[in-house]
């Protein structure tokens, strides 16, 4: 079991995954960098936190 994620990372990383669905993979690496482009982030735990979460959608949509 992972880590609960709050409702404002959750709603960030779903209207930049609609905005931008292309620019993003399952490498959370590349996740990354595609963030420090796209969005301004207070902190980097936030970005990275954005990132995990983004990385983990993306691997769920492969799945299936």
């Amino acid at each position: 079991m992972g880590r609960i994620k709050t409702s404002s990372v959750k709603n960030i990383a779903r209207e930049l995954l609609e905005k931008y669905p292309d620019k993003f993979s399952t490498d959370f690496e590349k996740n990354k960098k595609a963030l420090a482009e796209l969005a301004k982030f207070e902190s980097k735990r936030m970005r990275n936190i954005v990132a995990g979460f983004i990385t983990a959608l993306k691997k769920q949509t492969t799945k299936q």
